[in-house]
């Protein structure tokens, strides 16, 4: 990162507070990120401010969750007003200010990149939860085959029947083959391995809650199994289109073997700078 930058960095950490409770959270004034950004004059950076806040409206957030009216403060003089910014509106305050300003052009510069950071680590922290839920998918899965396997589901035709038939109640009637081309997989690959982080919970559940009903009820057959199966992914599919997720409707994802591929490499990378 260019000195420059570094120095803004700085700059607004210097001038960061943080509240004295016990989720302690930061912030910034307004008049103190006036000064570090290169304005003199309040009257003209509260244009920059309500600039600002009309972003924050745009892209769908709330005004008054990033800039919070201060306490008017008063030393003798004409009561001066400030605002209390989170971290996204300075950001939101840096992209609308005057770029020819050399403070502001650099505040620019400093978020975009702390942005990108940060849309980076949310993407690893997603692929993480991604790869989490599909290990914990295949667990249960292991699981339910033994169940419906010792209790009459035995040949793989049958098994790969009881499999579709939960997809199909999920997916409102769309067979796995269907999904597979819908979402331009490769046949020979496992839907699982491409879904989202809420499909593969979704299954997960829906597989752990028909293992404990068949043990529980002690169902037998595949007539009986598969009819709990479909219930339960019924119903599963009902709770997600109640809170606005049509699971039909979700696209796939990057392939999960891509992922483990690429994180391989970034240890193997790793591994080796150390040994250097």
């Amino acid at each position: 990162m260019d000195k420059a930058v570094i120095q803004i960095q700085e700059n607004l950490e210097a001038v960061k507070k943080i509240t004295q409770d016990e989720n302690p959270m930061e912030f910034w004034s307004a008049r103190d990120l006036m000064e570090v950004l290169g304005y003199v004059k309040w009257q003209k950076f509260t244009e920059v401010i309500e600039k600002a806040k009309e972003a924050c409206k745009i892209s769908g957030n709330s005004i008054e969750g990033h800039f919070l009216p201060a306490p008017v403060k008063s030393s003798g003089g004409r009561p001066k007003e400030d605002v209390f910014l989170t971290r996204y509106a300075c950001y939101l305050i840096a992209q609308n200010g005057d770029s020819r300003k050399p403070q502001i052009a650099l505040s620019q510069t400093y978020f975009a990149t702390q942005t990108r950071k940060q849309q980076l680590l949310e993407q690893r922290a997603y692929e993480d939860r991604r790869l989490e839920a599909r290990a914990k998918l295949k667990e249960t899965e292991k699981i339910i085959e033994s169940t419906v396997y010792h209790r009459g589901i035995k040949l793989p035709v049958e098994f790969a029947t009881f499999k579709n038939k939960h997809i199909e109640a999920l997916y409102g009637g769309i067979t796995a083959g269907q999904l597979k081309r819908i979402r331009k997989i490769p046949s020979g690959r496992s839907l699982a391995d491409f879904d989202s982080h809420v499909e593969l919970k979704a299954k997960d559940f829906i597989l752990a809650m028909t293992d404990h009903n068949i043990k529980d009820k002690n169902l037998r057959g595949q007539y009986q199994m598969t009819e709990e199966v479909v219930k339960n992914s019924k119903a599963t599919r009902q709770t997600l289109i109640s809170r606005g997720i049509k699971p039909e409707n979700l696209k796939a994802e990057e392939d999960l073997k891509k992922v483990e591929s690429r994180r391989k490499k970034e240890l193997k990378v790793a591994g080796s700078k150390k040994l250097k």
